[in-house]
């Protein structure tokens, strides 16, 4: 048993954003030693399992789905599949937009790099619809 801070080392979770997740139910709230939240090994775990989903992208929504099946025994492996599939596409669809907009800055840096008479590359960009 261990408390807050010790918690936050050893997972690498900021501890406020570990009383967000127990305020939305997305950990559970621990036990307590007077007015000390005391943390066990299970804690540990779990909060592990939601960074990693969280650092990967996954919603808070898509975390309390990911930690419903990961706790259902009898869950089927093909909801998460499906769920992470989901998600792979919304990052692949991402990954393009920065592409695009990788693009656009680029050439607008590169126009800034050239002499022009007609005002600021930038702005030009950021204006024109």
């Amino acid at each position: 048993m261990f408390a807050i801070g010790a918690l936050s080392k050893i997972t690498g979770c900021n501890i406020e954003t570990i009383r967000y997740y127990e305020r939305i139910a997305l950990i559970p709230k621990p036990a307590r030693r007077g007015r000390y939240r005391v943390y066990g090994l299970e804690d540990t775990d779990r909060l592990r399992f939601v960074r990693r989903a969280r650092e990967l992208g996954f919603s808070i929504e898509e975390v309390r789905t990911l930690l419903r099946i990961a706790l259902t025994q009898s869950a089927s492996c093909e909801q998460a599949r499906m769920l992470a599939a989901a998600h792979l596409a919304d990052v692949r669809t991402k990954i393009a937009d920065l592409g695009k907009m990788e693009a656009v800055l680029s050439a607008t840096v590169a126009a800034c790099e050239r002499d022009h008479d007609d005002g600021c590359p930038v702005i030009t960009a950021l204006s024109d619809s």
